[in-house]
């Protein structure tokens, strides 16, 4: 199993690099490679084995046509061999073994060094497999796709006439759970890469072979909510806090800039937060109170997680003729008396 942030940073993992059956979670592969090489909106005519193939299925029919879009939403949402097979055939040009090599290679291509694939739907097979870390990884893969992120987050609904069935039941009882594949077959037993997302922290949840359907539902729900605890809203920002100041022309006073406004956020927790704050080192004249002269900027890692404007905390007009002249003799007396200082021999 395996713990992560949307980023990729891994929170937990336990043999998370052991290969294993993935079962129907080989079709975030097939999912990819169709995205990558079709449009959604082609159509595709069913032909080849894609009717014959057992298990959970769509009822697909030799000739019937159908747009890809709907041909992944029942492969990734019921999980229907038969889509996974007929996606195979058109973009592997009627030759699924055509298609498997090319997942194979994609998966060289992506770094997935635990991962082999026998089919495009994951039903047992020898050379079948993959881990926790490749699925993790290959789970993020797609779902930085748009259309994919799209699908994986249905409950259901009726497609090419059909009703469709979801097997990701985490969609209905994880507030927050966005995807994204479930598997399971005799060899693979229980399986499930599961992505959650709260106040725009998304954390993944990788378990397979799990014994049960029920016990592999609340350890993915368990770890989610581990995942979760790791992080907390706090104050980023604070109102009105002077971030920086900047020099004040014929003054030495200097013109604090202060956050416009506030703002919290929800943040890896016993991290610490990086700020950066971009201002002038000297202002012009006149200056409005409230007028924006810089930013601040707070990041956690790399991540940007607030920016707010910095203000003029006061308002500073354009100094007369007799201020200009009293600070020129001003500057000038304090650099006699320093002077005169250096000299005495006391």
């Amino acid at each position: 199993m395996i713990v992560a942030t949307g980023a990729g940073e891994v929170l937990y993992e336990r043999n998370a690099d052991r290969r294993v059956p993935i079962a129907s979670i080989t079709k975030l592969m097939t999912a990819l490679l169709t995205l990558e090489e079709s449009n959604p909106e082609r159509i595709v005519t069913v032909r080849g084995p894609a009717p014959s193939v057992g298990e959970s299925t769509f009822n697909l029919r030799t000739g019937e046509r159908l747009r890809v879009r709907d041909l992944l939403t029942a492969a990734l949402v019921q999980s229907a061999n038969d889509a996974a097979y007929a996606l195979a055939t058109y973009v592997g040009h009627g030759k699924v073994q055509t298609f498997v090599r090319l997942m194979n290679q994609r998966a060289e291509q992506l770094g997935l060094e635990e991962t082999h694939y026998a089919r495009p739907d994951g039903l047992d097979a020898p050379g079948g497999f993959s881990s926790a870390r490749d699925t993790l990884d290959l789970a993020r893969t797609d779902m930085a796709i748009r259309v994919f992120r799209r699908i994986v987050r249905r409950r259901g609904g009726v497609v090419a006439g059909r009703q469709l069935y979801a097997w990701n039941d985490l969609l209905k009882t994880y507030a927050g759970a966005v995807g994204v594949k479930t598997g399971h077959t005799d060899r693979a037993k229980w399986c499930e890469v599961v992505a959650a997302t709260r106040d725009h922290v998304t954390i993944y949840a990788v378990i397979l072979g799990s014994p049960t359907r029920t016990r592999r539902n609340a350890a993915l729900a368990s770890l989610l909510d581990w995942g979760f605890g790791h992080y907390g809203r706090v104050q980023l920002i604070e109102p009105g806090k002077t971030y920086a100041s900047a020099e004040v022309p014929f003054s030495d006073s200097r013109l604090s800039l202060v956050a416009a406004s506030g703002t919290k956020g929800f943040v890896r927790l016993g991290r610490p937060l990086t700020e950066r704050v971009i201002a002038p080192g000297r202002v012009q004249t006149p200056v409005r109170r409230g007028e924006k002269l810089g930013e601040i900027r707070v990041y956690d890692g790399k991540r940007l997680v607030a920016r707010r404007p910095l203000v003029a905390a006061e308002a500073l007009s354009d100094p007369s003729l007799r201020r200009r002249v009293g600070w020129y003799a001003g500057r000038a007396l304090h650099e006699a008396r320093h002077m005169l200082g250096s000299l005495s021999p006391f």
